[in-house]
């Protein structure tokens, strides 16, 4: 599977490459014009810096419920943890966790191989599961940007006490609404993934994690099908 930054970087490069400067455009913070294939290409970057970086992002999900992205360098970990589960990617294992009812079941699998990246395997991960990551945001937005029948209105706001740029996309019955902040992390969304009313809104954002977010849950139920030696 490509890298993630890899793969950012591709999706901005065709907007790039397919585009000229028309639709909806927008002034950027020196004043120039910036049009649809520049907005996306600009928001692609900022994901692909965010990365490698160390930070806490809490989210606020429909019914009062909550998620958080954590990752880490040096080493490399992430984690990915939601009311139904989490998934953490560690030098030590893989691991992937359910809760139902009062018991959390968690599966060590075997870590990564050496230089991949953490965060990749996780969002992966989460959106088999479901979940909105920032990769999946990359790829509504490069797609409306490669729709010419697609309006895209571009605006800036703040999200958690951090600055955002924000794209309100309205392409067919395919319309959403995007921000992502200046350190590069997703700072909202909402709209509709496979047909499903989706609703995220960053609360709480850290440039620092905290190490338990990469360890099991408490009381934990574990099976570990790690290869002998790990």
């Amino acid at each position: 599977m490509p890298a993630a930054s890899t793969t950012l970087r591709t999706l901005a490069v065709s907007a790039v490459a397919l585009l000229t400067v028309t639709g909806c455009q927008a002034l950027d913070d020196a004043g120039r014009t910036m049009g649809r294939a520049d907005i996306v290409n600009d928001l692609a970057a900022r994901m692909d810096r965010a990365l490698e970086l160390t930070y806490s992002a809490e989210y606020q999900l429909p019914g009062g419920k909550t998620a958080t992205i954590s990752q880490a360098q040096d080493p490399a970990r992430s984690a990915y943890t939601w009311p139904e589960g989490k998934l953490a990617v560690t030098e030590e294992a893989t691991t992937r966790c359910g809760v139902e009812g009062d018991e959390t079941t968690c599966t060590l699998e075997a870590p990564p191989a050496p230089n991949s990246k953490p965060s990749v395997i996780v969002f992966t991960e989460a959106e088999r599961e479901g979940l909105i990551t920032p990769p999946m945001v990359m790829g509504l937005l490069t797609n409306a940007a490669l729709d010419p029948g697609a309006v895209i209105a571009q605006s800036d706001t703040t999200v958690a006490g951090l600055h955002a740029t924000c794209v309100d996309i309205r392409q067919n019955a395919d319309n959403f609404t995007a921000c992502v902040t200046g350190e590069g992390t997703l700072g909202s969304f909402t709209g509709q993934v496979d047909g499903e009313p989706v609703e995220v809104a960053l609360s709480r954002y850290q440039p620092q994690v905290d190490a338990s977010a990469f360890e099991l849950p408490p009381g934990a139920d574990v099976v570990d099908r790690r290869p002998a030696g790990n």
